[in-house]
C-alpha cells in the first residue's frame, strides 16, 4: 500500500465520508474569502485560529505558501470534529514516514468555546488549524469543481458538509 491509500484509509477510519487526493491547482484560491470572515463571523478579533490575529499571514501568503506542496488530501464528512480528527490524524503520519512540512487545515472544533472568545490562549495550540476560507481558499467553488457537496444550509437542520485538508510534499 503506498502512502496515499495509507492515508485515505486512515482518515476513513475516523469516519470520513469522502478522501480525495487532488494537487494545489485543483484548489480555488480567492483571497475575497476573508470578507465572510471579517462580516460573517462572531469570532472575527478573538478566534485564535482566525486571520484577524496579531501576526496572521495574508491570504496571498497563505496562497503562495500552499501552493509549493505536490498533493492535497481532501477530506469530507457530516461534522466538523470528524474531518479535524481525521486530518490531524493523517497530518502526524505523514510527519512520521518523513513528511516534516505535512499541514493540516481544518475549522477548528477543538473546544466548545473557543479560548480566544475569552481572550484566553489556545488550549490546543498544537492541533489548532485555521479553515479554508480563511486563508483564501474558496471551500465552495473547490468542492463543487471536485464534484462533492457542498450548499449553503436554509436550515440547522439540513445535513451539513465539512472539509479539512492535508498539504503533502
Amino acid at each position: 500500500m503506498g502512502y496515499l491509500e495509507k492515508y485515505i484509509s486512515l482518515a476513513s477510519s475516523f469516519g470520513a465520508k469522502t478522501v480525495r487526493a487532488v494537487t494545489p491547482d485543483d484548489i480555488v484560491f480567492d483571497g475575497r474569502t476573508i470578507l465572510k470572515c471579517m462580516f460573517g463571523c462572531g469570532d472575527w478579533g478573538r478566534g485564535l485560529t482566525c486571520p484577524s490575529r496579531h501576526g496572521a499571514l495574508s491570504t496571498g501568503e497563505w496562497e503562495v505558501l500552499l501552493r509549493k506542496y505536490k498533493t492535497v488530501l481532501i477530506i469530507h464528512a457530516n461534522d466538523k470534529k470528524t474531518t479535524q480528527k481525521a486530518s490531524l490524524a493523517v497530518e502526524n503520519e505523514a510527519y512520521l514516514d518523513g513528511d516534516a512540512l505535512s499541514f493540516s487545515m481544518s475549522d477548528c472544533a477543538l473546544c466548545a468555546d473557543c479560548a480566544g472568545n475569552a481572550g484566553e490562549s489556545c488550549r490546543f495550540p498544537m492541533s489548532a488549524r485555521p479553515a479554508f476560507h480563511s486563508v483564501g481558499i474558496d471551500v465552495f467553488k473547490t468542492a463543487h469543481n471536485l464534484g462533492l457537496p457542498l450548499k449553503a444550509l436554509r436550515d440547522k437542520e439540513e445535513e451539513q458538509n465539512w472539509y479539512a485538508a492535508v498539504w503533502l510534499n
